[in-house]
């Protein structure tokens, strides 16, 4: 069995004590073991605000998008050993762990191409620069430069590949040194992926640090120049957020939580129809994805009471046709979830969201028939379809999350504003789609739903045939979003620097302030 070690302040270490076990959730196989027990955090983050960030400082953005660029290849060429593992430990099917690794050298490549475009500089200008008096010769500028200490990220389960590359892409671009905790369930790929880079990319010492385990106490080293980024439940956000030591210092904190996000349905689409073939690939794409734990995974289905039935019924055919088993087996389509305890969380979810729906398809029940799966085993739960009773009195879809491959059937009267209105319900979401043809009801939906999200996937006839899907995050768009999803934001381009930078005001002479750093 693999021991996984991390690698801090420069070399691989070990920690002691008892070791968790990394399973095959298909098979519940044991894969590695890894402790973090003993090993001194406050030298990894010595050694990050030491060597790492002033290596990284040093360089040209040009320099460190090369850096990333190198980063992406070197894990690309490891591509089929990458998926492997994906299947094994995440419980992936192939193409789910296509989304994971292809993501993460895709993000890698697209932050290595943004540091070439900004060239030569270390640091750059916000924005235009403003007259501050009466006289143009006083001027101000916004000036954006790296935070001098260490960004700490703490990565969920779900994508153990692009969640350690698409914070590292950001937060190394923008000159500050990361040290990364992936989940630990799933957290075979993210150390495999951290011994390429180690081996094959040239990464500077002390840029990038990697823990498997438990974080200890690695939050109580940070400090007012450092960064905490966190990824997984809402609940866990809310406990990192309000450690003393982290608001005392305050210390920057982004989260990136779980969401109610919701597909919905326009009254215009009819049947057959392109749009309304586009909603029922990506609804049944988001259900079962990665046995639908995804962030960004549609856990409502919000649609006119006239098209409610049709809705269901090809949704209901289409899920039930899913073949579930090992991943590994081919045919699989859906592979298990991640854990024993997402497992029983899982069916106790279904379970509370039938006091208030009906059970289409799926259910609670253990699935008997994996494919491929050994007798009674594997973290296996059937894609499951459920149907509110009443949508209008229904609160448990709005508010608790089963993180699997589950989603329910809600009906609206096919007023945009009333649809938007379902959608607030659920406190803030990463993203929520919308399918319609007609402007008016689109223009009227984006206005209400578009405070509630981070992102709106608009589906239309007009991208049927070009459209990624709503789970698909973006390098170029924000991924984040208000309330309940975290309140945070990543990516976006260059705006995913802004949390390991420091905007500051300059205000003197023009020529010297507008000269000081070329643009």
């Amino acid at each position: 069995m693999i021991t996984l070690e991390s690698y801090l302040a420069g070399s691989w270490r070990a920690g002691r004590g008892k070791a968790a076990i990394l399973v095959n959730p298909a098979t519940e196989a044991p894969l590695a073991e890894t402790s973090s027990e003993g090993l001194d955090f406050g030298a990894a983050c010595r050694h990050a605000r030491e060597v790492g960030g002033p290596a990284l400082r040093a360089m040209s953005y040009a320099e460190r998008g090369a850096l990333l660029l190198a980063m992406s290849t070197a894990l690309h060429a490891h591509r089929d050993e990458l998926l492997d593992l994906a299947v094994a430990n995440g419980g992936n099917t192939r193409g789910d762990a296509k989304f994971d690794v292809d993501g993460a050298t895709g993000t890698l490549a697209a932050y290595g191409a943004f540091g070439r475009e900004l060239g030569e500089g270390n640091v750059r200008y916000d924005g235009e620069g403003v007259a501050l008096g009466r006289s143009p010769k006083f001027w101000g500028e916004h000036l954006l430069a790296s935070r001098t200490g260490v960004a700490v990220h703490i990565n969920a389960f779900n994508f153990p590949a692009w969640g350690f590359a698409e914070k590292a892409a950001c937060a190394l671009l923008a000159g500050m040194p990361v040290i990364s905790k992936p989940a630990t369930s799933t957290a075979l790929l993210t150390w495999r992926m951290m011994k390429i880079l180690v081996d094959e990319s040239a990464l500077p010492g002390g840029a990038v640090q990697l823990v498997c385990g438990s974080a200890g106490d690695l939050l109580d080293h940070l400090g007012p120049q450092d960064v905490l980024a966190f990824t997984g439940s809402a609940e866990t956000g809310f406990r990192l957020r309000s450690r003393e030591s982290l608001l005392r210092a305050s210390v920057p904190v982004n989260v990136e939580a779980d969401s109610l996000n919701a597909a919905v349905l326009g009254p215009d689409a009819a049947p057959g129809g392109d749009t309304w073939r586009l909603f029922v690939k990506d609804v049944v794409r988001e259900v079962t994805q990665k046995a639908g734990q995804k962030c960004t995974a549609a856990r409502r289905v919000i649609v006119p009471q006239e098209r409610i039935d049709d809705v269901q019924a090809e949704l209901a055919a289409a899920l039930a046709a899913t073949v579930v088993g090992d991943p590994a087996h081919e045919g699989v389509r859906m592979g298990p979830v991640t854990t024993a305890r997402q497992l029983a969380d899982g069916r106790e979810g279904i379970g509370l969201l039938m006091d208030e729906a009906d059970v289409v398809c799926g259910g609670p029940d253990p699935v008997r028939d994996a494919v491929g799966a050994p007798g009674g085993k594997g973290y296996f739960i059937a894609p499951t379809l459920l149907r509110a009773r009443d949508a209008a009195t229904a609160s448990v879809v709005h508010r608790h999350e089963v993180f699997g491959p589950v989603t329910t059937l809600l009906a609206y009267d096919g007023d945009a504003a009333r649809a938007a209105e379902l959608v607030a319900r659920g406190e803030g979401s990463l993203v929520t789609s919308a399918y319609s043809d007609d402007r008016d009801w689109t223009e009227a939906f984006v206005r209400g739903a578009a405070p509630w999200n981070g992102r709106i996937y608009l589906g239309s006839d007009k991208v049927a045939d070009v459209a990624f899907g709503s789970g698909a995050v973006l390098p170029q768009l924000v991924h984040g979003g208000p309330g309940r999803a975290g309140g945070g934001e990543e990516l976006g381009g260059l705006r995913g620097l802004s949390l390991y930078e420091q905007r500051t005001a300059l205000q003197g002479g023009r020529g010297i302030v507008q000269r000081l750093f070329s643009r």
